[in-house]
């Protein structure tokens, strides 16, 4: 797939600070989120990032903001589906890293990312930029 310079990849940590109004980057996130919109990137997350996110959500903030979450936010969102072959690879990322707080979401988000051709991701972890991604303005963590 060609690189399309306005794919912008949208993590656990971007969908979470948006939906909680306690939440530290909260008001960021709601500016960053509001202005992807407004200039119409191309919104994309992967099927471990949903799945990531309705767990954390469900747990920390109810089955409404899951809701919100579901049909609100992802209706503007392209998941991607991990398969097979990359959930192989990212678990063999994952083990070869030998890091703790890296996660098999973080290595599969990193592939697919890659596989995409997608360079920009909205989010609040580090990891990406260790990774070589670049962060969405203000959203730097």
């Amino acid at each position: 797939m060609t690189q399309q310079r306005n794919q912008v990849l949208i993590d656990t940590s971007a969908f979470y600070a948006v939906l909680d109004r306690d939440d530290n980057h909260h008001p960021q996130a709601r500016g960053v989120w509001a202005g992807l919109l407004d200039r119409g990137a191309a919104l994309v997350t992967t099927n471990y990032i949903v799945v990531e996110t309705c767990a954390l959500v469900q747990n920390r903030l109810g089955l409404d903001a899951v809701r919100t979450f579901s049909q609100d936010m992802l209706a503007v969102v392209e998941v991607r589906w991990i398969g097979p072959e990359l959930h192989a690879s990212a678990m063999l990322a994952l083990l070869t890293a030998n890091r703790r707080k890296l996660s098999l979401v973080d290595c599969a988000n990193f592939l697919a990312m890659r596989a995409g051709g997608i360079r920009r991701v909205f989010a609040f972890d580090r990891h990406y930029l260790e990774q070589g991604f670049e962060i969405e303005p203000g959203s730097k963590g």
